[in-house]
């Protein structure tokens, strides 16, 4: 049986965005379900468990996700990009209402969170990746990739519900050799 555990700290954002095209590349290849199971992931940044249980109805004409969240029984209100409504618009044109976004080959159920793991990890391996890669990754490289663009940890921690700045910046891989490297560069 192959590993599917993965906590928050065994597995790691994808940082190269050369990467990211490459995973979409392989994914899109495979299916259109695999492709934007990753691509809504690293857009939307919620967590694996909640995901696989959206249905058509809960994405469709809406600028929010409304999740509440298996793990903390939050509920979540997340603004869609445009580039992700764009995608969801594309990926449930012909699906029903009912349908859930990422509907199992085996019967009228969404994927299970072991089946997703193997999607990602397995794309993972075929573009070369060699870091630590599981469902999880999805989410880890939304935080880093937002973090990296706006430099906000405050805002990232609230989105990811987070209790303090240092768990989310641990969170998305902000390493102490990148906080060295960007204390090197600085200068007033």
């Amino acid at each position: 049986m192959t590993h599917v555990s993965e906590g928050a700290n065994t597995v790691d954002p994808i940082r190269d965005k050369a990467d990211i095209q490459q995973m979409k590349e392989v994914l899109l290849h495979q299916s259109y379900r695999n492709y934007f199971l990753f691509v809504f992931g690293i857009n939307s940044g919620l967590r694996i468990s909640d995901m696989i249980e959206l249905k058509v109805l809960d994405v469709r004409d809406s600028d929010y996700l409304k999740v509440r969240e298996r793990k903390t029984n939050n509920i979540r209100r997340i603004k869609m990009t445009r580039a992700l409504k764009n995608e969801i618009d594309k990926y449930i044109s012909s699906r029903a209402d009912s349908d859930y976004l990422f509907p199992s080959r085996k019967g009228q159920r969404p994927i299970s969170r072991v089946q997703a793991w193997k999607i990602i990890h397995d794309a993972a391996k075929q573009v070369g990746i060699n870091d630590a890669i599981g469902t999880h990754t999805l989410r880890k490289t939304f935080g880093y990739h937002f973090y990296q663009k706006n430099k906000d940890v405050a805002m990232l921690q609230q989105i990811f519900g987070h209790s303090s700045p240092s768990i989310t910046l641990r969170y998305i891989g902000i390493s102490d050799d990148m906080i060295d490297q960007a204390l090197d560069d600085f200068s007033l």
